[in-house]
């Protein structure tokens, strides 16, 4: 597995979150971006809808293609999914980045370990799936390649970093999903 501390990724990579429309998956990922956003209006969490955080970062990235897209997802929550990324590589959404962040474990149903610590690749799995632009990362030193990468590579990308099995972001979540769908639906259609 990767030595990058996931605590340090996400401000590494996006230094303006702001800039983005976010979708983000379950648990640790949720955390994360909820702790990079300070649950920001242009975030959007899932909760209870493992794998469908790809699918629907390509909804947003579809419907609103003048805005930057970020999909979030956990290794599990992504293979959950994996079939989405062929959807991603068909329709060809330039805006649309997706992150798998990897621990290489299941942290909320007890650390078993996942297929990514043994020998599943998901870089291969993106590039298989026809996804133009895939990079892997493993330790602290490349974040900032990867920023560039988000932001100068063309769409879709696929980002997988490979992180050390700290736990996430300590961010308690507003879990209000009716208002939260409101919230990221204001940021949606501003600036559209």
């Amino acid at each position: 597995m990767g030595t990058i501390n996931r605590r340090d990724l996400l401000p590494g990579l996006l230094p303006h979150p702001e800039e983005f429309l976010i979708v983000s998956g379950l648990a640790g990922a949720s955390k994360d971006t909820a702790g990079l956003t300070d649950d920001g209006s242009n975030l959007f969490t899932m909760a209870g809808a493992m794998g469908s955080t790809v699918a629907m970062g390509l909804g947003v990235a579809l419907s609103a293609p003048t805005r930057d897209v970020l999909a979030v997802a956990g290794d599990g929550e992504l293979m959950m999914g994996i079939g989405s990324l062929a959807t991603v590589a068909s329709m060809m959404p330039n805006n649309l980045t997706i992150i798998c962040i990897d621990n290489g474990m299941h942290a909320e149903t007890g650390g078993q370990p996942g297929h990514t610590s043994r020998r599943t690749n998901l870089a291969i799995m993106a590039q298989g799936a026809g996804i133009p632009s895939v990079l892997t990362i493993e330790t602290p030193d490349q974040i900032n390649g990867a920023a560039k990468f988000i932001t100068d590579e063309p769409g879709p990308r696929f980002l997988w970093a490979r992180v050390s099995d700290e736990p996430p972001t300590a961010y308690k979540r507003d879990f209000d999903l009716a208002a939260r769908r409101q919230i990221f639906r204001t940021a949606y259609l501003a600036d559209k």
